[in-house]
């Protein structure tokens, strides 16, 4: 079961076909302007669209014959900016989305999602009384007020600080484990969907680049948008030769002979995108034993930069002088073996972590 969404319009841009499974917590990854708002308010039926079907568990909200109303969909949301009202109160705010009930039960359920949602105990302050990260619990209390199925995130955390941020990913999980509930979470962050989702969506001009799950998706990109999208900064060209196990194939980067795991058939001599994240790049110590290492690549260092407990290496590979490859380090490891620049030493990639590009990334 799932949140099955086929978009088509023209302005904005969409032709964005993907599904979001129930029960779990998706983000829709992807820069600004590449459609993810219009996304999520053509799922609250706030936009509509062209063409578009869109169904929850199997009950459509929106097709060529049905346009479910917003106030008909099973839905809560917290828009970017969290769109609370100035003159009203917290609790006002809460009980704006519960005016459906009599005023006892009505205060009573906005009460216990002020609770549900850390912020009991600021019942009668006013937005402008509140800090970010308040802000953002009293929006969330105001979307869950009418338990909704579906609950739809914009950016929700584009406004706090680093640390309220840490706090309110914590409150979200514990929130999520509560109810229950679909949570399709909008954001630009690569921390927020690592952090808080298990399903990933890459969008990019409106177009699904990539579905899968989180893990899955970070680490092995589909095509070179993906892989730019997910800040991936290691992304080559090589000749490919296909293996004959069929498993396997060989890349031909530069003087360096690697060795992939396929992901789909290739023509020998044709030219493959291919890419490496740069935590799998893996320094060789020179005492260690190197006959039973993976894709070997000798390289001279360019530059070092330390990032705090975390050190950022580029390396020009032996031949390929004009090629960058960056690698990952504990800034204490580049100390301990004398990383630096002008330095020469062996890096080694294994197969497994090589990832094939696909040459275009229009669909998933």
């Amino acid at each position: 079961m799932s949140l099955a969404l086929a978009l088509h319009h023209d302005g904005p841009p969409l032709d964005f076909v993907a599904e979001a499974p129930t029960g779990r917590i998706t983000a829709l990854l992807g820069p600004s302007g590449s459609g993810k708002t219009s996304i999520l308010r053509a799922i609250a039926g706030l936009l509509r669209l062209q063409r578009a079907r869109i169904a929850f568990d199997g009950e459509v909200w929106d097709d060529e014959r049905t346009h479910r109303e917003t106030r008909e969909r099973p839905i809560g949301m917290v828009p970017q900016g969290y769109a609370l009202f100035p003159h009203m109160t917290v609790q006002g705010n809460v009980e704006v989305a519960l005016l459906h009930l009599e005023p006892p039960l009505r205060r009573r359920r906005a009460r216990e999602c002020i609770a549900l949602a850390h912020v009991a105990g600021l019942e009668q302050r006013r937005p402008h009384e509140l800090s970010g990260g308040q802000k953002q619990r009293v929006a969330l209390a105001r979307a869950i007020a009418r338990d909704p199925k579906v609950l739809l995130l914009d950016e929700p955390f584009s406004a706090v600080d680093r640390s309220t941020r840490k706090r309110l990913h914590v409150e979200l999980h514990r929130l999520h484990a509560q109810l229950g509930n679909t949570i399709l979470l909008v954001t630009h962050d690569l921390d927020d969907a690592a952090q808080l989702a298990s399903q990933l969506l890459l969008v990019r001009h409106g177009r699904l680049l990539q579905a899968g799950p989180t893990a899955q998706v970070l680490t092995r990109p589909r095509c070179e948008d993906a892989a730019r999208l997910l800040d991936i900064p290691n992304v080559f060209d090589a000749r490919a030769q296909p293996a004959r196990d069929g498993e396997t194939v060989r890349l031909q980067w530069g003087p360096h002979a690697l060795s992939a795991v396929a992901r789909q058939p290739v023509a020998a001599g044709s030219l493959l995108r291919w890419a490496v994240l740069p935590t799998n790049v893996l320094l060789v110590r020179a005492d260690k034993p190197r006959q039973h290492l993976e894709n070997l690549v000798g390289a001279t260092v360019d530059e070092v930069v330390e990032l705090g407990a975390e050190a950022l290496v580029w390396l020009r590979p032996d031949g390929l002088a004009q090629s960058r490859l960056q690698m990952r380090l504990p800034a204490r490891a580049v100390h301990r073996h004398a990383v630096r620049a002008g330095a020469q030493l062996t890096v080694c990639m294994r197969a497994s972590d090589l990832v094939p590009l696909e040459p275009r990334g229009d669909s998933a």
